[in-house]
């Protein structure tokens, strides 16, 4: 009866150890957030999770690192956010394959106009790959290797961030804003690009611009219109049966790209609905991963020793 008793508690004791080991392996495994403004983002309007714009490191594994990294903005029609099939999983994809990854939850607006307007998100982003090329060196990336990676209403954040940047100023007291805020490539997942055509996935045009938006503003933020030969090397994947953000929105940017001499590769698959992600279970659309890869590899951005 005591050998019994004996190895009843040690039967409990190493299942408690093990559960403790396994709470601390996934604390482990859990992702650091680094608020973008610790002082507080502009424009806050509270002092709410959501006021806080974020990011949350991937960080590749030593042994496979590349010295490549991409900040993802998931989609979400700009008054939410997909964090997960395109935020957590493609972080961990990126990570399979040697590249760091940080997901960016920038600030959204609602569908009643009470919350954020651009230039928020777009400060997000910028803010977000200033912050990376400032600590690239802790990371152990190259500060010429940041790209940024957007989905949907992303993909138009994304493309902002692309096509509307600077060299950062040189006489800020903030480390973070002495660095430029140009990507150095983009990866754009049936991406929203134009607000100016009947292409134009109108709901995100709304939050984003507000009911009234002055044309100007609607015109800039047409990203098709902003690509010059500065314009990072871009990715671009989309579907034909896309109903919520039509494929045109990719060739609008695929041809603008062609026409000011960027390198640049576009998909389109006949089928698949928006919003597909990794499409982990369609063994035909979820081949834009490989693509993507390769685009990677024909860049030099998955050979450690390539300088860009």
């Amino acid at each position: 009866m005591r050998r019994t008793s004996r190895s009843y508690l040690v039967f409990i004791f190493t299942a408690v150890l093990n559960l403790a080991l396994l709470q601390v392996n996934l604390r482990a495994a859990e992702p650091n957030q680094i608020l973008l403004w610790p002082e507080g983002a502009p424009g806050a309007l509270g002092e709410r999770e959501e006021d806080k714009p974020s990011l949350a490191t991937y960080i590749a594994p030593q042994q496979t690192a590349t010295g490549t990294a991409v900040i993802v903005c998931p989609g979400g029609a700009y008054v939410g956010l997909a964090l997960d099939h395109e935020g957590r999983q493609v972080a961990q994809w990126f990570n399979s394959f040697g590249v760091t990854a940080f997901v960016l939850k920038y600030r959204l607006g609602s569908a009643d106009g009470k919350r954020y307007h651009h230039p928020a998100p777009l400060q997000d982003a910028q803010r977000a790959i200033r912050l990376v090329r400032a600590r690239a060196k802790e990371w152990d990336i190259s500060p010429e290797r940041i790209g940024i990676m957007g989905f949907s209403a992303g993909g138009h954040l994304a493309s902002t961030a692309g096509t509307h940047f600077d060299n950062g100023n040189p006489s800020s007291s903030d480390e973070m804003e002495r660095q430029n805020c140009r990507p150095n490539f983009m990866i754009l997942v049936y991406p929203v690009i134009s607000f100016r055509t009947k292409y134009t996935h109108r709901f995100s045009r709304q939050v984003l611009l507000g009911e009234n938006a002055d044309l100007d503003l609607v015109e800039d933020l047409s990203n098709e219109t902003r690509v010059t030969s500065m314009t990072p090397p871009t990715f671009l994947i989309h579907t034909n049966e896309d109903d919520g953000v039509p494929p045109e929105n990719s060739i609008l940017f695929y041809m603008a790209l062609r026409e000011a001499k960027v390198p640049a590769e576009l998909h389109i698959y006949e089928r698949g609905e928006h919003g597909f992600g990794l499409a982990p279970k369609d063994a035909i659309l979820s081949s834009w991963t490989k693509r993507c890869e390769d685009w990677m590899k024909v860049r030099g951005l998955l050979d450690k020793n390539s300088p860009n």
